[in-house]
């Protein structure tokens, strides 16, 4: 293999073979690669692409860089759950629980913060001593015994991946479609899944703002899993404004227990039923829609899915007693109301403003090696569309020192807009794609 040839040809618009793939992505996984031939190619990926065979390739080559999650002797569906990224975005929290309640196993992988985005795994961290850094032996024993583990991408799992994203995030090659593809389901496939749902945001706030470009990454996702036996669904979500009410990493986990309670946000468990359907029907375990709400409303009435959340917080380390006693988790010091400046409508809340004031507020990360503090964020109840009053309180802001406070008000006149007519938002759920094609997605009647 000569590495310039591959590098040119890709770079004149040709195509490498699937056994290059393989031995390419072997030798880089072992540093006989250097990262500027590797970033090189890369860039003429960026403008030229990859066929549906190359993504293929590349994403097989990638799982067989390390190890996989054999969970084939269960006798139950395994499936797993993928968000594309948001703000307020806590779906993964109440699900995860929810649907291992209801008997389908959730080996459920989850990533940290990138950009204005939040991360599962940061959030699961904010609660005292729960462990996402999980090993695949440690995640199976998780999921035969409990229905579900929840980590994060593992040293075992993809590490060709994640030696090639690093290289990605720094050359500005992340925003290809076939790499992006190749990435999200090389470690979903390592997790030995029968059937897979995608949330695929779409929106201002969205890591893929433009529907169509959104529509082409779930297709490029859906083929990855046809090719290899594994059904993907995909739900296209709105994320022109945060998603429920809290936005912050302990702020979200007291919200997606409120949500486990029966006293989630609307916006929040409409979104949340939804992608829960597909799970449920992916696993057999619903014959449609309207049967699969009602499970999950009955698992969430009952208790049963908050005792789940329970259940796998203590066995992930964590103290389950937050599930009855929340100020157990991380709170701010201090608590600022922000209030509408004039009478009108909300709107906007623009999702990249507030997420990026949360890594302001030191919730979040600007390089992967901050600290972040789990306590602060907002608490935003103000929805595009809302009739409000000049005065009335449309935010809390939660911060460790006065600069904070200041610094999320400036956030919050970033983020929230007041105009004297009602916008027209994104629907919350549009669309649902799956193998066989697109079509609107339509709430069941329950």
């Amino acid at each position: 293999m000569i590495v310039p040839r591959l590098i040119e040809r890709k770079r004149e618009g040709g195509r490498l073979e699937e056994a290059e793939w393989h031995e390419l992505i072997r030798a880089y996984a072992a540093g006989k690669v250097p990262d500027y031939q590797m970033s090189s190619l890369l860039m003429a990926i960026f403008f030229r692409g990859l066929d549906r065979g190359e993504t293929n390739a590349l994403t097989d080559s990638m799982i067989e860089s390390g190890g996989t999650l054999d969970l084939s002797h269960l006798s139950i569906a395994r499936i797993d759950k993928h968000s594309t990224g948001g703000v307020g975005d806590k779906v993964s929290l109440i699900l995860a629980p929810l649907i291992a309640s209801l008997g389908v196993a959730v080996p459920m992988m989850s990533g940290r913060g990138l950009g204005h985005t939040g991360g599962t795994l940061d959030k699961l961290e904010s609660i005292p001593g729960f462990r996402t850094d999980l090993s695949l032996s440690e995640a199976a024993r998780l999921v035969e015994s409990i229905g579900c583990a929840l980590i994060g991408q593992t040293k075992e799992i993809a590490p060709a991946d994640r030696k090639l994203y690093a290289l990605r995030d720094a050359t500005a090659t992340v925003e290809v479609i076939p790499l992006i593809a190749a990435s999200i389901m090389s470690k979903k496939l390592a997790e030995g899944l029968t059937g897979l749902v995608l949330d695929v945001k779409q929106g201002s706030g969205a890591f893929m703002p433009d529907p169509n470009r959104a529509q082409a990454l779930a297709r490029a996702m859906i083929q990855l899993g046809a090719d290899r036996g594994c059904p993907v669904v995909a739900l296209l979500t709105a994320m022109d404004r945060p998603l429920g009410f809290a936005c912050g990493n302990a702020m979200e986990v007291r919200e997606s227990i409120d949500a486990l309670r029966g006293a989630g946000p609307d916006d929040l468990m409409e979104v949340t039923y939804a992608l829960g359907a597909e799970m449920l029907m992916l696993g057999g375990v619903a014959s449609s829609p309207a049967d699969a709400w009602r499970m999950m409303r009955d698992a969430i009435g009952s208790g049963q899915a908050l005792e789940k959340f329970a259940e796998i917080i203590e066995a992930q380390g964590g103290n389950p007693r937050i599930v009855d006693d929340q100020n157990l988790l991380a709170s701010a010091p201090l608590k600022s109301e922000y209030a509408a400046d004039r009478d009108g409508f909300i709107t906007e809340v623009a999702p990249r403003a507030v997420g990026y004031g949360i890594i302001t507020l030191r919730g979040g990360r600007r390089t992967m090696e901050d600290t972040i503090d789990p306590s602060v964020g907002f608490i935003i109840t103000a929805k595009p569309g809302d009739s409000v009053q000049r005065g009335q309180t449309l935010a809390t802001i939660h911060a460790l020192d006065a600069k904070g406070v200041r610094e999320g008000t400036w956030a919050l006149n970033e983020a929230i807009t007041i105009g004297d007519d009602p916008p027209i938002a994104l629907d919350l759920v549009s669309v649902r794609m799956t193998g066989a094609g697109i079509e609107k997605w339509e709430r069941p009647g329950v």
